[in-house]
């Protein structure tokens, strides 16, 4: 017999890899913090196995070679002559040169999934971002269908987009004890809890769900995220036919029909579209949904769409990729800082040459990760093949990985984007607006087109072009009629050749790629230059610099951190006023929405999918002025694109004093009641067993601890004390239920229950004993509030501002202020909104928990 040998593996306690990571990010907390949580292999114990990230760039680029080995053995002694000059004359991707192109995050970035899972052994999971489940098939069991296939998806770290155009309308018959249906609106809030309920390593579900504006329900779809409880799993977004945009132009009744694209519809409903326009553009005015599609544009100006088997259905969450049902997207993107040569000085220049080969070579990565991806998905398979459940049970489960299985074999869609096009061009000092920017953009989105494709026709003469490719198709799209026009060459090579991708190039959100690699996002301008950041200080050490003391006593020192891009724009110019920098006067909240239009339509040209790309517009921003610019975007041909103004997200549940007028009128027009009318509300009902956090804090010397009940995430009640007046809790416990219990006599009595080291439960009887009786009363009162639903925001500013009667007291409602501010949403704003230190009368918002100026950065902690 032979003896089986095993090799232990490596691993690191968080602090030595919270040390390496900071060294590798050269102090960039936030950026080593972010790959740690996010990136970095742990095994079944929860130990890392990766020091920094190096090792994962080493672990991605053997798996890719292995791919790209396996590719070249298989395309040996195959003909060379229809390569491009490129293909000829390169030499083989191996690990080495992979992992160059991985190091330091300078040119090449595999995005989240791929970095979290590929080479992972540790980790069942797909290495798409995103899929699109097939539409919903119009019965009950069609429903349950895909709820199950949406559950299965986000426990492998997908999100889901999913079309429910197909549902029949509300009060048509059906042929079931109801006898007619809710309508296809009644069941996005169970697919929103579906996304709500499922997590993946604490990475909740991510849900599109999409409505075609020729549905009858739509109007119900569009409004009902204006109470922002409804719905909260999701994101929604609405597809726009040029049909219905031209009846808005002209102002013209436009007819709503089901099925939607029957020749004989079933149910028909005539409305004015010029009011059906205003009603969408006010809720996305309101709380910045729906999101806008401009459906035929998805689908003509598409290399994909155009085949019938392969017809978009729905998109991603982010939705920057439209696709048919069954079908998902694996995205790699390219850093653009990475090829300029000299940046922020008089040589600065862009090399175009690199760029192409790097290009080519990342698509050639691409089409390696869809192999990867299929390997994966072949993973799962096993592994729910091998589950101890009914066949039954898995049929669902097991359908919808061999559906994607297929289309991705088939399609091998892939989705090359990029990051950091703003501070590219800053580098090149150039303003990201500028006429001299737009050019250089067009000169950088053409060479990145050539590559791809040039790489995709290549792999097709020597790995075989996508299932059903074929030109007669082809010339049906507008990318490949714009291909032919300017781009006769490659046309022409790719109609001979064919091509290995059915669809290739997106622009896909980058926000924690960008924080890893110092740049700024996608071909977002950047949001802000600068902002003050605070770090506690402990006032007993040697050299301590304290510059605030905040209201619970708390030493700070504050600093000023800047776009890391600005401050190399400062080092290598030896200037330190930002004003005088590129960036100046061409960050989010100064640039033209007309010019953001403009780029990104321009980008669009050269893109086969879409663009996830956000026009940031004051508070104050008129309804009028929203509509403006999403029916410019329709005429310069974007696919779609998403305008949020500064505090929508509040919505119609928080008012401003100086919006509240607008906001009424609002109302009247949309029949939502808004934040002038008193409400009476009904509190939800409490279940048995609430999941809880628990969090300790201190105040002055005394240690405290607080137990915050979630219903939806969302703080339904709060118990808080000093530590020595409460129960007694491991310092291990994080997390655990409050169980409402009835005791011998009837009386409730709150109790709560953990799981201890060894995965026991363990109770604690009699929550409501273990804390001081005053507290306990002010905690009801506090609770109250809450499950009646006042924003949490106010519900803190309410806190804070009660005057109690003795300094004990005082101290308790600081706590509890202290526990409940880290549940406030980004973006709220607080009931003082001036800013301390620029003056902006509107400038405080919540920032994970910290009040933070939108102006300045200025950040008010405490």
């Amino acid at each position: 017999m032979n003896d089986v040998i095993t090799i232990e593996e490596k691993v690191f306690t968080s602090a030595e890899v919270k040390s390496a990571a900071l060294e590798y990010f050269e102090g960039d907390e936030l950026a080593a913090t972010t790959w740690m949580n996010k990136y970095a292999v742990k095994n079944a114990r929860g130990q890392f196995t990766e020091k920094t990230p190096a090792d994962m760039h080493h672990r991605m680029a053997k798996e890719f070679a292995r791919m790209e080995k396996k590719f070249d053995e298989q395309a040996e002694g195959r003909p060379k002559s229809g390569l491009s000059s490129y293909g000829k004359r390169r030499a083989a991707l191996t690990g080495k040169k992979i992992f160059g192109l991985f190091d330091r995050f300078r040119y090449v970035i595999p995005q989240g999934s791929v970095m979290a899972g590929l080479g992972n052994q540790h980790m069942i999971a797909s290495l798409s971002n995103c899929v699109v489940v097939p539409p919903v098939y119009d019965s009950y069991g069609g429903i349950c269908y895909t709820d199950e296939q949406l559950a299965h998806l986000f426990k492998r770290r997908c999100g889901v987009g999913v079309d429910i155009s197909g549902l029949r309308p509300k009060n048509a018959k059906v042929s079931n004890a109801a006898g007619t249906t809710t309508g296809a609106i009644t069941f996005m809030e169970r697919f929103s809890n579906t996304t709500r309920e499922v997590a993946q390593n604490g990475r909740r579900g991510a849900l599109m769900l999409t409505i075609d504006i020729a549905h009858p329900d739509v109007e119900d779809f569009v409004t009902i995220k204006q109470d922002l409880k409804k719905v909260t799993g999701a994101n929604i977004s609405v597809r726009l036919s040029d049909e219905f945009m031209l009846a808005v132009m002209n102002d013209t009744d436009y007819t709503h029909r089901w099925p939607i694209d029957s020749r004989q519809p079933v149910h028909k409903k005539t409305v004015n579209a010029r009011e059906l326009w205003d009603t969408i553009i006010r809720c996305a005015h309101n709380t910045a949904e729906p999101g806008l599609i401009f459906w035929d544009r998805q689908h003509r100006y598409s290399t994909s769409s155009v085949y019938p088997e392969y017809k978009n259905s729905s998109t991603n969450p982010c939705s920057e990729i439209a696709m048919q049902g069954g079908d998902s997207c694996r995205l790699i993107a390219l850093n653009m800082f990475g090829f300029v040569q000299n940046p922020f000085s008089k040589g600065a220049q862009f090399d175009y040459e690199t760029f192409y080969e790097i290009v080519y070579e990342s698509q050639r990565l691409s089409d390696d990760l869809v192999e990867l991806e299929l390997e994966h998905v072949q993973r799962i398979l096993d592994k729910v093949y091998a589950d101890d459940e009914p066949d039954f049970i898995k049929r669902t489960e097991i359908e919808t990985w061999k559906l994607l299985y297929e289309t991705g074999k088939n399609g091998r869609r892939t989705g090359l984007g990029f990051t950091a096009l703003a501070d590219t061009l800053a580098a090149l000092g150039l303003h990201f607006d500028s006429e001299e920017g737009m050019q250089v953009i067009d000169k950088i989105m053409r060479t990145k087109l050539q590559a791809e494709f040039d790489s995709s026709v290549d792999m097709s003469i020597e790995r075989g072009s996508f299932k059903g490719f074929d030109p007669a198709i082809e010339n049906e799209s507008e990318f490949v009629k714009m291909m032919q026009e300017e781009f006769p060459e490659l046309y022409s090579r790719m109609m001979e050749h064919g091509r290995r991708n059915i669809s290739l190039s997106t622009v896909a959100p980058t926000g924690s790629l960008s924080l890893l690699a110092g740049t700024s996002s996608g071909l977002e301008p950047v949001y802000l230059l600068s902002y003050k950041r605070r770090r506690k200080v402990n006032t007993s050490t040697e050299g301590a610099n304290v510059t605030f003391v905040d209201d619970m006593g708390d030493s700070w020192e504050e600093f000023t951190v800047y776009h890391p891009k600005a401050k190399q724009w400062m080092e290598v110019t030896g200037n330190d006023n930002i004003e005088d920098s590129p960036y100046s006067g061409s960050t989010a909240p100064e640039i033209d929405w007309i010019k953001r239009v403009k780029i990104q339509s321009l980008v669009q040209k050269y893109i086969t999918h879409s663009i996830s790309s956000t026009i940031n517009l004051p508070s104050d921003v008129s309804v009028e002025k929203v509509g403006q610019i999403y029916l410019e975007s329709w005429k310069k041909g974007l696919k779609g694109i998403t305008v949020y103004r500064d505090g929508s997200r509040t919505g119609v549940l928080v008012a401003d004093d100086k919006d509240k007028g607008k906001q009424k009128e609002a109302s009247r027009e949309t029949s939502q009641q808004m934040a002038d009318t008193l409400i009476e509300t009904q509190a939800p009902k409490r279940p048995k067993k609430l999941e809880a956090d628990v969090i300790r804090f201190q105040n002055d010397y005394e240690k405290w601890i607080a137990v915050i009940g979630l219903l939806d995430d969302r703080p339904y009640e709060v118990f808080t004390g000093k530590m020595e007046d409460s129960f007694n809790l491991p310092a291990y416990v994080e997390k655990g239920w409050v169980i409402k219990e009835k005791d011998e006599s009837g009386e409730s009595r709150y109790d709560f229950q953990f799981h201890d080291k060894d995965g026991y439960r363990t109770t604690i009887e009699g929550l409501s004993r273990s804390f001081n009786k005053e507290f306990w009363n002010y905690a009801k009162l506090i609770s109250g509030v809450l499950r009646h639903g006042m924003p949490i925001n106010y519900v803190v500013d309410l806190v804070n501002n009660l005057s109690l009667y003795d300094e004990h007291i005082n101290t308790w409602k600081n706590g509890v202020a202290r526990s409940l501010k880290r549940y406030i949403p980004d973006g709220l704003a607080g009931s003082d909104r001036k800013c301390g230190s620029c003056g902006d009368e509107e400038g405080l918002i919540y920032e994970e928990g910290c009040l933070k100026c939108k102006s300045c950065g200025y950040t008010k902690c405490g």
